[in-house]
């Protein structure tokens, strides 16, 4: 039989990793929380949105050179853009809603999982009807299409945070 011993818990550090103790703390006044508001007013969606569809477009005219003009693989590229960007043009439609109007943050992280999932859904579903949508499906060029678009979210989600902190002033 074996036997495992207990373990011994551990104090909590006196600092975190930025060295300030908990009784550095002091909350913000409510003028303080209003200029911190100012300097950091709150990301919208739509520029994700827009190089999602740069980056697709891209990709079909890439499909169309590429290809030298076969209709199936721009169609099918164009397919695959498509069945990314919709649904992120109704969840960025969602969260820019929900950011003028939702005070509640439990409510508004609920909102997001659910329209995440109907995003997920939808993407699905956009996929899974190529081949009735489509004469002939190039899975391949829809493959890029989609993944192009995808990706290109990640990418301007990433260059907007690296601009929003070389342009925040440091305390």
């Amino acid at each position: 039989m074996v036997t495992i011993a207990p373990v011994k818990a551990r104090p909590l550090p006196a600092e975190n990793a930025d060295g300030v103790t908990p009784e550095d703390f002091k909350p913000l006044s409510a003028e303080e929380a209003r200029q911190w508001r100012a300097e950091h007013p709150p990301l919208s969606p739509w520029p994700v949105v827009w190089v999602q569809a740069g980056m697709g477009l891209m990709v079909v005219v890439v499909a169309w050179f590429v290809s030298r003009g076969a209709v199936s693989v721009v169609w099918s590229a164009g397919y695959g853009v498509l069945a990314a960007w919709l649904p992120a043009v109704l969840f960025a439609r969602m969260v820019a809603r929900r950011m003028r109007i939702e005070s509640n943050a439990a409510s508004a992280l609920t909102a997001l999982m659910v329209w995440e999932g109907i995003k997920i859904v939808l993407t699905l579903a956009l996929l899974l009807a190529a081949p009735k949508i489509l004469a002939q499906v190039q899975w391949l060029a829809l493959l890029a299409g989609f993944v192009v678009t995808i990706k290109a979210a990640w990418a301007a989600m990433w260059l907007m945070s690296v601009k929003r902190r070389s342009t925040v002033p440091m305390n």
